[in-house]
């Protein structure tokens, strides 16, 4: 740990007061209002296929169901493209599907259905009316089912975005490191970049930064022109292997970084590190600079440029 005037003036002047502080400020969640859905999303999403979700629901209650099915699909073969939507589905908005057909015969060639054509062929309707009998979606046009298509998928759309809760938790970490870097950018002795790779930050300030893995991209890269600072960040509210394998991976990447004169900053927090403790403790006696957000917040980003 580097002992800087922030931490001189938090009264933080070895390795343990310095860690001891990092954990017992450590937040136990970062969630916005926009953690829980995303209804701007869950709206357009359903939006998108509100006409042939309003003729699906023609089919609701109908005894002779597979004739009306077969009716509806002759008139208007392209609503067989929201059938995906009214499935549990991957979120990739995936409109194929291969279907085992045998569990006694896994060799068998399974069944493949096709929702992103329209179904202008009699085969093509049957195909459709099969996947939606083999999969039980039938059960929402009986008379106990669904009473609307668009409030079922309005549903179905909320219930897939709220599993996308864990990416979020990670881009507010990232939002709200930025808001901070950009307050402290804003004096004029640095400037930034989001997501940079080894290209963006040799043509912007023309340095040479080694990579430990092609792929690497910082959450930000800070730079007065003569000095530069890399910046990662991530937030865990929970425990997990994890913690344990990014503590092991940031200090390898701290000591490559610094190896060729740049210095290397992580910003962490989550009360998932009360699960990781000793993990991070390693990573904090070796590292110069791993913060928590209430670190930052005291002033730690304007320090790096002095």
């Amino acid at each position: 740990m580097k002992v800087t005037s922030v931490h001189k003036r938090l009264n933080l002047l070895d390795s343990d007061q310095g860690f001891q502080f990092l954990m017992s400020t450590l937040r136990p969640s970062l969630k916005r209002w926009d953690y829980f859905v995303n209804w701007d999303k869950v709206f357009r999403n359903t939006r998108e296929i509100e006409i042939q979700l309003n003729l699906w629901n023609f089919l609701l209650g109908k005894e002779n169901f597979d004739e009306e099915f077969n009716e509806l699909l002759t008139q208007h073969p392209e609503i067989v493209k929201a059938i995906p939507l009214l499935v549990v589905r991957d979120g990739a908005k995936t409109q194929s599907f291969s279907v085992i057909a045998s569990i006694e015969d896994i060799s068998a060639d399974g069944l493949t259905f096709d929702f992103s054509i329209p179904a202008n062929t009699q085969e093509q309707r049957d195909s459709a009316l099969e996947f939606i009998k083999g999969t039980g979606l039938i059960r929402l046009f009986l008379k106990d089912g669904v009473k609307n298509f668009v409030d079922y998928v309005l549903g179905v759309e909320a219930g897939l975005d709220s599993n996308a809760r864990k990416n979020r938790s990670g881009t507010s970490m990232e939002t709200v490191v930025e808001a901070l870097i950009s307050n402290s950018a804003s004096s004029g002795n640095f400037e930034y970049l989001v997501q940079a790779d080894k290209h963006s930050i040799k043509q912007k300030w023309g340095f040479d930064v080694p990579v430990d893995k092609s792929s690497r991209r910082y959450d930000f890269a800070l730079s007065d022109g003569k000095k530069l600072v890399l910046v990662e960040t991530n937030f865990y509210g929970g425990g997990g292997s994890k913690l344990k394998a990014t503590a092991g991976e940031y200090k390898g990447l701290s000591e490559l970084l610094t190896s060729q004169g740049f210095e290397f900053v992580w910003i962490t927090d989550g009360s998932g590190w009360e699960t990781a403790a000793k993990p991070l403790r390693e990573a904090f006696n070796l590292l110069d600079n791993i913060w928590n957000l209430n670190l930052v917040n005291e002033g730690c980003l304007s320090l790096l440029f002095e």
